[in-house]
């Protein structure tokens, strides 16, 4: 086991994550598998339990566990590992703080934020997930984790906070969050963005964001995945009847950090972008979708252009144009993207949404 966890850390680091040693520690201690104790399903859906050979070392792997479907469609898990530290550096805990967590999950991450000496407060709008959560933080003989079934959009208890973090995808910021939080607090929330959820740091007086980290989480129910006037075409799924309109430009390909960075600005200058996938092909893609949502243009790594549809041709330019703009400014990372929020959705349940960006020149 001791070899495992070793291995789990130079995982999680290897895949960009910071880890300072407070944070090491816990990720070293807190034992995941009690976490999935009746086991999980990996990325291709099969079902893994604590019998079977690959259980532990696909627990101690930097990978995300599903540990709840409906209807076949992931609805609760233990997120990436390197995704959770990342949020958790962003957050800055420190000893005695108090941290609200919107997504119980497993209850794993509350349990590496009680390590580091949060006393945490976390939410799950399913009574089953946050039952699970508490019943697994009790095993593992974690202190200082309240679990509650309430509706993430509300916050849960009426209590102040220093911290807020949220382990699910959503469209915006909820209101009452920002009551919740502090004057000096900030909260480390996934917002959604042309199809994915990189992760913003929310501050909130004055209300500001900046971008964290590039991530993909389940979306949540309710007002907190409402539609509004700047959200951009859900994702296409299997996109079929491509064709190459414009070949390669980019000798070697982008990795895949500068392509999420490319992606990112795309979404900033362009409503239609969003995700795809293509039939055939393994990975999701930055993709110019025209009004029907099932067709247009798909920039790959390399440069390289697939289109269809019968505005085939006008999209291909779209995706030339914003993918030129990207370049010629010196290719921008995201982390370089200062956040607007502004309040729009439903009037009776708003949230606070990205409305307007701008580039850092100091932060890249």
């Amino acid at each position: 086991m001791e070899e495992a966890r070793r291995r789990y850390l130079d995982l999680i680091r290897t895949d960009g994550a910071p880890l300072s040693p407070a944070l090491a520690e816990a990720f070293a201690t807190v034992p995941r598998e009690v976490f999935v104790a009746d086991g999980f399903h990996r990325r291709d859906g099969r079902r893994v339990l604590p019998a079977d050979p690959e259980y532990l070392p696909t627990v101690y792997s930097d990978d995300v566990l599903v540990t709840k479907m409906n209807g076949g469609v992931p609805v609760s898990s233990s997120s990436q590992p390197s995704l959770m530290a990342t949020m958790i550096e962003a957050l800055e805990v420190r000893p005695g703080m108090r941290v609200l967590e919107i997504g119980a999950g497993t209850g794993y991450n509350a349990a590496l934020l009680a390590s580091l000496g949060a006393v945490v407060t976390t939410v799950d709008v399913q009574p089953d997930i946050a039952a699970r959560a508490r019943s697994a933080l009790a095993r593992a003989g974690i202190a200082g984790v309240r679990v509650e079934a309430a509706d993430g959009y509300t916050g849960g208890p009426a209590e102040r906070y220093d911290r807020i973090i949220v382990t699910v995808g959503v469209a915006g910021v909820s209101p009452h969050w920002l009551d919740r939080l502090e004057p000096d607090g900030r909260a480390v929330v996934p917002v959604e963005h042309a199809g994915v959820h990189p992760v913003l740091d929310v501050r909130p007086a004055p209300l500001a964001a900046r971008v964290v980290c590039s991530a993909g989480f389940m979306s949540a129910a309710g007002p907190l995945t409402a539609r509004h006037p700047r959200s951009h075409p859900e994702p296409a799924v299997a996109l079929a009847d491509l064709t190459e309109t414009s070949p390669a430009r980019w000798r070697p390909p982008l990795n895949a950090q500068a392509y999420r960075d490319l992606w990112y600005a795309a979404g900033v200058w362009h409503h239609r972008v969003s995700h795809a996938s293509i039939t055939g092909r393994d990975l999701s893609y930055l993709a110019v979708l025209d009004e029907s949502g099932t067709s247009g243009a798909v920039v790959l790594a390399d440069g390289a252009i697939l289109a269809s549809g019968p505005s085939a041709d006008r999209y291909t330019a779209v995706g030339t144009a914003l993918s030129d703009r990207w370049w010629s400014l010196g290719r921008p990372p995201m982390t370089a993207w200062q956040v607007t929020l502004s309040l729009t959705g439903d009037p009776t349940t708003p949230i606070w949404a990205p409305s307007a960006w701008r580039l850092d020149d100091a932060a890249w």
